[in-house]
């Protein structure tokens, strides 16, 4: 038996099912060869590396990782919720966001109980819930391609309770919920319904009408949040992330707990955490910034895309993404996944100014724009 109640038969399943860390890393893969000089924009990565404090400290660490550095472990929980001004009986650390997230699906989703999200949005969690036998509630997206608050709430409250899920950035999409849907949303959140919202890609955002949920952990609210250091942190390889919630609802979930983190990404997060809020600050400026670039020759060619706030947007390529994307890869560009809700909507994620010159590039000549 696996410590978080699945046997390892039932572990063997969910495998076989393609619901794993993996499986999902394998979408974002790329079938067949690509060009020596492809650049990757396919994944939502953060195209820079460690700064040098953060690749120290990495460097250092790794002549001690014969042992499991288990003692470590506590004051880091303490340090990942001073960061948001919680306590440490307030967040759930686990290998990236996604650990923890399918532990929130497991203690708070059944057969009775829904997970409800705006679709399109991430897979993860609405297939573990369905592979489970949950029931799952996709409300499509407003024509702006922000969740409509309204009925995922309305659904909740016709289901006696649930998950009411959002993205915020959205994934796939890179559209926002602003402030004032979340608050309605938090205010009017029907009995035993949990409002998860996943922040993955909040640090990207610019705009003045988004906030994050955060403030309704530290309220107290029927809130759970999700955060992960594998993006604008540039971590995606050492898989740390958490969520946040009040200390019953983490303890709820802290059970379910499948691993232990890699002490690799505990240091380099402390050594980021070290940098202060500036180290954030300058990133999210240059990734808005090539963004603007991006989408103002997107326009300039009249090819239509979802207004971004994230570091990755959707471009609408004018024929379905599995044509496209072949084109691009063949010119030395891999761009992301095929979402079937969107299928015309191309991702593509923010590089480099230099692997963004070479984007444009190519999409002009695929697209003859």
């Amino acid at each position: 038996m696996l410590q978080n109640g699945f046997t390892r038969r039932g572990f063997a399943a969910v495998a076989a099912a393609g619901f794993t860390e993996f499986a999902f890393a394998q979408r974002a893969n790329i079938a067949g060869p690509a060009p020596k000089d492809t650049v990757w924009l396919n994944a939502n990565e953060f195209p820079e590396g460690h700064p040098p404090a953060v690749l120290q400290a990495v460097q250092r660490v790794v002549g001690e990782t014969n042992r499991y550095h288990y003692r470590e472990f506590d004051d880091f929980y303490k340090a990942v919720a001073a960061s948001e001004k919680l306590d440490a009986d307030q967040v759930f650390v686990g290998a990236g966001s996604t650990e923890p997230l399918h532990d929130v699906i497991e203690v708070f989703t059944s057969p009775t109980r829904p997970f409800i999200t705006g679709w399109p949005s991430f897979e993860a969690m609405p297939e573990l819930a369905a592979l489970k036998g949950h029931a799952v509630v996709k409300v499509p997206l407003r024509a702006d391609y922000t969740p409509d608050m309204k009925k995922l709430v309305a659904e909740a409250e016709k289901a006696g309770g649930g998950v009411i899920h959002i993205c915020n950035p959205n994934n796939p999409t890179a559209s926002v919920t602003n402030k004032q849907d979340l608050a309605w949303a938090v205010a009017n959140l029907p009995a035993n319904t949990i409002l998860l919202v996943d922040e993955a890609y909040l640090h990207f955002c610019t705009s003045p009408d988004v906030e994050s949920a955060m403030k309704y952990v530290r309220e107290g609210k029927n809130v759970i949040v999700s955060r992960t250091f594998s993006k604008i942190y540039g971590m995606a390889g050492l898989r740390i992330g958490f969520v946040a919630g009040r200390p019953d609802l983490i303890a709820k979930v802290t059970p379910y707990r499948n691993n232990v983190i890699s002490i690799v990404g505990v240091r380099a997060v402390l050594a980021a955490f070290d940098l202060g809020p500036k180290f954030i600050d300058e990133r999210r400026e240059r990734n808005a910034r090539t963004r603007s670039e991006t989408t103002a020759w997107l326009k300039s060619k009249n090819v239509k895309f979802i207004e971004p706030h994230a570091n990755f947007m959707m471009v609408d390529v004018r024929r379905s993404v599995k044509d496209v994307a072949p084109l691009m890869l063949a010119k030395g560009v891999a761009v992301g996944r095929l979402f079937p809700a969107v299928e015309n909507m191309m991702r593509v994620t923010v590089g480099s100014d230099a692997e963004m010159a070479k984007f444009r590039s190519v999409l002009a000549e695929v697209m003859a724009v």
